[in-house]
């Protein structure tokens, strides 16, 4: 279900589209904030765009505003009714979650747009050697 070829298996280990070989972001950790919006240009396995028309990732933004949506119905059930915080609790608890899953989400979606537009393609390295 996670393997290499599923779309789920690309999008959390941020991997190409294609071949699921290169790595999309030139660092690895979302919480480098420095380089945290850096993509690299192409995939340096097959050579696939990461970028494959100007403004690419404004779609990305959608995907965002999906996750962002999760963990706040996630942390408003988790505070409310399993923690039993008062409003003002649940609504810190929303906020803190959301600051610090941040970064992560940004990447994810950015990840996620991608793995939305390019489709996986086995023989994506042989054509290329």
């Amino acid at each position: 279900m996670f393997g290499k070829g599923t779309k789920a298996y690309g999008i959390l280990a941020n991997k190409c589209p294609r071949c699921h070989e290169g790595d999309v972001f030139p660092n690895k950790n979302p919480y480098n904030l420095k380089e945290m919006m850096k993509v690299n240009e192409r995939c340096d396995k097959c050579e696939q765009s990461f970028e494959p028309e100007p403004n690419f990732f404004y779609g990305a933004m959608y995907i965002s505003y999906m996750y962002t949506t999760g963990i706040f119905v996630f942390s408003f059930v988790l505070g409310r009714y399993i923690l039993d915080l008062s409003a003002t609790g649940t609504v810190i608890l929303a906020v803190g979650l959301l600051l610090a899953c941040a970064p992560y989400v940004f990447r994810l979606s950015r990840s996620t747009w991608l793995h939305i537009n390019v489709k996986y393609r086995k023989d994506a390295l042989k054509k290329n050697d």
